[in-house]
């Protein structure tokens, strides 16, 4: 078959390499006579994927040993609930940055939760304007509480395609980041950050996976008064094993972080990516009676590109002829509109070279 060029925001494109690994192992795992899908989480053959799976992004990533990686589940939305359940103590603040749909939707969960628990979310600033998030703030918008219980931030807006280029001084207030549309697409201090957490399905691998990676310090002064289940504490004494782990997921996300480190890993990531931001953003701002780019230059996203054309009749049509040549998830989302090329690890430089031919010759013929 011939597969499209696949500009899925996420679920998204995977590295063919995984793909390909995963469908020559599928009925039989590595001579056990049976699938991946059937082994026991608690017998060796899994236990050897899941244990290298968290080896590895703790090599790509390069985190440190005062910090522990969970493998749960629930996506980032789940994370939104579960992050202040864990480390928003009774009668404490924690800060908020609300740069997009997701921030904002993570600070309205630990309202609910602080709500409950005698606990406070303060949103620090907003840059929704006219409902819409068209960059970050300033470091002279950021004034953080010393004695929050942590501050959170969304490193990448895939809605609105935005992104921190560089992340704030919080001081001795831990960092807790939402990085699901960035994680792996360049290189991060993980130490400057108390909690990092990304679902899977964007650079890191498939659906099912959520990669929390916490100090151990603020793991174990968690709160106790939440179940078990929700708990890091749970995740980090068991190794990611307290419950059936999405088992098929974090095999597959291993099969994709082994091909990723095998292509040069975050150094070579780093690269391509900015690259592929460049050549698309050159492309539309080369145009811009015809292409237009909401973002503030210096906010954009490298991950998620996104665009709007004359019209709105103009853009339908883009989408359509686009999905004609095999050019697919294009249209933005739903609650913004336009157009959006999610450009993620799996998403290579010459799949946007094919989308810039295309974007010039749809502007040559009707522009």
């Amino acid at each position: 078959m011939a597969r499209v060029v696949n500009f899925n925001a996420g679920p998204a494109a995977l590295p063919l390499a995984a793909l390909e690994q995963a469908r020559d192992e599928l009925i039989d795992f590595e001579g056990t006579g049976m699938s991946l899908l059937e082994h026991s989480h608690r017998e060796p053959p899994y236990e050897k994927v899941h244990r290298e799976a968290i080896e590895l992004l703790r090599r790509m990533l390069s985190v440190p040993e005062s910090h522990d990686i969970l493998l749960m589940q629930g996506g980032a939305r789940g994370q939104f609930a579960i992050v202040p359940m864990n480390l928003l103590h009774a009668g404490k603040s924690a800060d908020y940055v609300v740069t997009g749909t997701w921030a904002k939707q993570a600070h309205e969960e630990a309202v609910l939760f602080g709500n409950m628990a005698g606990a406070k979310a303060r949103v620090v600033v907003s840059t929704e304007k006219d409902k819409k998030f068209t960059r970050i703030p300033t470091k002279d918008e950021l004034a953080f509480d010393p004695s929050a219980a942590y501050v959170h931030i969304t490193s990448n807006n895939t809605l609105f395609g935005t992104q921190w280029q560089s992340y704030p001084d919080v001081g001795d207030v831990p960092l807790v980041a939402d990085m699901t549309s960035d994680l792996l697409s360049r290189p991060i201090d993980v130490s400057k950050f108390g909690l990092i957490y990304a679902g899977a399905q964007k650079n890191v691998g498939p659906s099912g996976v959520t990669v929390v990676i916490a100090r151990k310090d603020l793991i174990a002064g968690g709160r106790t008064d939440i179940p078990q289940i929700f708990r890091y504490k749970s995740f980090a004494d068991s190794e990611s094993l307290f419950n059936t782990p999405p088992t098929f997921s974090v095999y597959v996300m291993r099969n994709t972080l082994r091909v990723l480190e095998q292509q040069g890993g975050i150094e070579a990531l780093t690269r391509e990516n900015a690259a592929k931001a460049k050549l698309l953003y050159d492309t539309i701002d080369a145009s811009p009676d015809f292409w237009r780019a909401p973002v503030e230059k210096a906010s954009r996203s490298i991950m998620n590109v996104v665009w709007r054309l004359p019209t709105e009749e103009l853009e339908k049509k883009f989408l359509s002829e686009a999905k004609a040549e095999s050019l697919v998830g294009l249209k933005g989302h739903r609650s913004v509109g336009g157009v959006r090329a999610s450009i993620y690890n799996a998403v290579s430089l010459g799949d946007v070279e094919k989308l810039v031919a295309f974007m010039r010759e749809f502007e040559k013929k009707s522009g």
